[in-house]
């Protein structure tokens, strides 16, 4: 039964993905935004929901350390893994805007929590209201930079996706990763506690990686179909929503304490690691570029963070 819940949900993680891809491309035509705006806003939010939904339900359910290292895991999994993967079926070209607002927005999100957790070793009211808060400026001052962004789009434009349709994607591929990820998730804890493994263990790792496929998903298609503005926005996205959104609303609606010693001694310093490693990567050899070598040195990354954890 675990093997048929895992099956099922990568089945409509990866349907979900490509519905959710549909619908932030359609917006971006509509609104005559930019395609990285939607995916560092509607995209991100939408395949942040898998963890938000296990944080959650794991903090009120008494199991802090698959709250924390879920969001720390998914944060490593998508630079690594999922960032890794679409390095190696194209080259991305990096936005400005990489450099000026997402990944120092992403720095300071990592960076407070690890302050956060340092402190005390817990996630109170109080910091879950800290994380909304810079969300919500982060946002404000998104909205702000687009209005100012010249729209520059090569291609010859699709014709205009209708709104009820936009959003009927939306709506069913959101659906369809919560339900995938929540089947794919059930799946594989259960099999994972078939075997022993702790709770910190399998959230760092099962747990992560089920509730990261959205984002393997998403921004997979998007880079097959060309849309890499997407793939770098969703990833870099997804990583600032899990902290501030996920962990802000989880800490608000249930403190989270008592968390696992090797989350704050281990799991924290390899999240903040890869958020590092991303700006000496963009910037060499080549400014401004990630190609197929920065993908194999991600993944191989990647895998030796998993061996230790699991070690």
């Amino acid at each position: 039964m675990n093997f048929l819940y895992i099956i099922s949900g990568l089945v409509l993680l990866v349907v979900g993905g490509n519905w959710l891809l549909k619908s932030a491309v359609g917006l971006s035509y509509r609104l005559n935004i930019s395609k990285i705006i939607v995916g560092l806003t509607v995209v991100s939010f939408a395949t942040s929901l898998p963890e938000l939904i296990v944080s959650v339900q794991a903090a009120l359910d008494g199991h802090p350390d698959i709250a924390v290292g879920n969001v720390l895991g998914s944060n490593i999994g998508n630079i690594g893994l999922v960032l890794g993967v679409v390095l190696l079926i194209n080259a991305i070209q990096i936005d400005k805007s990489f450099f000026s607002t997402d990944w120092p927005t992403k720095m300071i999100a990592s960076t407070l929590l690890f302050v956060f957790l340092l402190m005390d070793g817990k996630l109170s009211r109080g910091e879950g209201f800290t994380f909304i808060v810079l969300l919500i400026l982060f946002l404000l001052y998104l909205v702000k930079q687009n209005k100012k962004v010249i729209v520059d789009i090569s291609e010859i434009k699709e014709e205009a996706m209708p709104y009820i349709k936009i959003f009927g994607f939306l709506a069913i591929g959101g659906f369809a990763l919560w339900a995938g990820s929540e089947l794919l998730v059930e799946g594989a804890v259960n099999l994972a506690k078939t075997i022993g493994v702790s709770e910190r263990v399998i959230a760092v790792t099962v747990v992560s990686i089920g509730t990261s496929i959205p984002e393997l998903a998403s921004s997979v298609i998007a880079s097959i179909k060309k849309e890499n503005d997407i793939s770098i926005g969703n990833i870099i996205g997804s990583n600032i929503f899990n902290i501030l959104s996920v962990l802000g609303i989880t800490a608000i609606i249930k403190p989270i304490q008592n968390i696992d010693p090797r989350i704050l001694s281990q799991d924290i310093y390899w999240m903040l690691g890869f958020s590092l490693l991303l700006l000496p990567l963009v910037l060499l050899p080549k400014r401004g570029s990630l190609s197929f070598k920065e993908g194999i040195l991600l993944l191989v990354g990647y895998c030796i963070f998993i061996y230790f954890t699991i070690k």
